[in-house]
């Protein structure tokens, strides 16, 4: 991760490939959306990118470059937290240009079946987020969260939430090139009945949460952060992708919104600017 100017949004570039090599994070930048969010931008191509995103989006950092010498964002332990450890260490510095936000003015929803997921009006960011998965481990951990940022902490409560999956997706991963490095050090793993992991769960409702931090990761790849309320029931990254698509075509339906002064932003993103 590397200083970038202030407005030039999250770049990606792979450094194992020659110019032009380098993708703006963005709605339409999405390409491939089973199992992960991926850009691409011709042969360009970079997988996983979701819980960097998450950190990113969680710190509250709006301008980065990223560089990649692969096509998939490595694993890291599952979660968002080696990511916001690291930029921790590193530190964050405020830029001289006024940060900028996508305030939703009016409801927009997409659906796929049963499943969807909507944003509607909310001074601050809000989310709520339903799973259902038929699955003994996950049915004794709770299906739902719900998140209000001006109360709620990215890093305590969201950060440390790892991916999850199931013994036997693992070999249709290795076939599409993800999950290379994927294994129990890095995934909560399951087979039909109980959790492999001998250490179990970080946290009680460690699968929802992970779900939270996935689309916090996703509606971050919008290129600014959200003034909304989200709401999702069985959603994943092609749906969330869906819905910052409707929402860019939307005109109407959004706003950029500038704040600056601190005390006149919502609480959910003032707190991050105290970390710096």
């Amino acid at each position: 991760l590397e200083p970038a100017p202030a407005d030039s949004g999250i770049t990606f570039c792979r450094t194992d490939l020659p110019p032009p090599n380098r993708i703006t994070s963005h709605a339409a930048a999405v390409g491939d959306t089973q199992m992960a969010s991926t850009l691409s931008s011709g042969a360009v191509r970079v997988a996983t990118v979701e819980h960097l995103m998450s950190a990113l989006s969680g710190l509250g950092v709006d301008n980065v470059l990223v560089g990649v010498n692969a096509a998939e964002i490595p694993i890291m332990d599952g979660s968002a937290a080696s990511f916001v450890y690291l930029i921790h260490s590193a530190g964050i510095a405020e830029q001289d240009q006024p940060k900028r936000f996508v305030e939703v003015t009016a409801p927009i929803e997409v659906r796929d079946g049963e499943k969807y997921a909507r944003l509607e009006p909310y001074f601050g960011f809000r989310l709520s987020f339903s799973i259902d998965f038929q699955h003994p481990a996950i049915d004794q951990t709770g299906q739902k969260v719900e998140l209000d940022f001006a109360q709620t902490s990215f890093l305590d409560e969201i950060a440390r939430a790892r991916t999850f999956g199931f013994m036997r997706d693992v070999d249709h991963l290795r076939a599409k090139g993800l999950a290379q490095g994927g294994s129990l050090r890095n995934a909560i793993v399951m087979d039909e009945r109980r959790i492999l992991n001998k250490g179990g769960l970080r946290q009680t409702n460690e699968f929802a949460m992970h779900k939270a931090l996935d689309a916090i990761g996703d509606l971050y790849l919008l290129g600014r952060p959200l003034l909304a309320h989200y709401s999702a029931y069985k959603s994943g990254h092609a749906l969330n992708n869906q819905l910052l698509r409707a929402l860019s075509q939307q005109t109407n339906a959004w706003r950029e919104r500038v704040f600056d002064r601190l005390s006149d932003a919502p609480a959910a993103w003032a707190r991050q600017w105290s970390w710096q």
